[in-house]
């Protein structure tokens, strides 16, 4: 796995294969982010929930969701309460195999088109590309290449930093093995923090803003005891360009 680590001024931020994957592991910030795209049914709670604690998280979602007449109104709401929105791809492509991630399944135009066609649809909520540079890959899967062509459009590829399960919320018990259900998935983020040095520093904590219907167990129902919980252990949340600032200086840190 290429996986590095970098210092820019006093931030410390881990990469793999190009995709910025952690912040600052010295400071007690957590950026918590959520992906959607064709389930929307836990924005509204969501976003009551983020405002009633006073925090701000990150949103990348695809244009599909986007383009949802149904998702308007949380969407609106999002931008109103100063949350960060991005682009999550336009269609929700693979870019890449999932055994042999070196094999790209889409071409450079495809990619560019698709990637510039979420923005489109962006653009129609007043989210300006230049405010959001932050792009995070569809199916959170990519590879060296895609990472190459989302820095020469101009955007800085991340993914979620990896060690709980968080991100196996969209799970549901017809997947078998793979489910995961809401308590294990609550009690693997607790468990990362008290048994890591470095805890929860600098983490991209990634859930899904909606899941299918046959998940009854929706974790984002228990954000606000997460939220309490790592309040408690003097934790900060932040936006993901609040814990990756500094653009112009990782940007000169990856040429070297």
């Amino acid at each position: 796995m290429a996986l590095f680590s970098c210092r820019s001024g006093e931030k410390h931020f881990t990469y793999v294969h190009g995709a910025i994957v952690r912040g600052d592991t010295t400071l007690k910030e957590i950026a918590l982010v959520f992906t959607g795209d064709g389930f929307g049914d836990g924005g509204t709670f969501i976003s009551e929930i983020l405002e009633k604690e006073n925090i701000k998280a990150s949103f990348f979602l695809t244009g599909n969701f986007y383009r949802n007449k149904d998702f308007g109104p949380v969407i609106k709401a999002l931008i109103l309460n100063r949350n960060y929105l991005g682009s999550h791809s336009d269609r929700h492509l693979l870019y890449c195999d999932w055994t042999k991630r070196d094999s790209l399944l889409i071409c450079r135009k495809e990619f560019t088109d698709d990637l510039n066609d979420s923005y489109l649809e962006m653009r129609k909520y007043g989210i300006n590309r230049t405010e959001a540079r932050y792009f995070l890959p569809p199916y959170e899967w990519y590879n060296d290449t895609i990472a190459q062509w989302t820095k020469e459009s101009g955007l800085q590829l991340v993914n979620f930093t990896a060690g709980t399960r968080s991100n196996a919320d969209y799970t549901y018990p017809e997947m078998g093995d793979q489910y995961v259900d809401s308590r294990t998935i609550f009690n693997s983020i607790v468990s990362y923090e008290e048994n890591s040095l470095s805890g929860l520093n600098g983490f991209i904590l990634l859930m899904h803003i909606g899941t299918d219907a046959r998940r009854a167990d929706k974790f984002y129902l228990y954000l606000s005891e997460l939220i309490k919980e790592l309040k408690s252990r003097g934790y900060r949340f932040v936006r993901i360009d609040e814990l990756l600032p500094l653009w112009g200086k990782v940007e000169m840190e990856v040429k070297k």
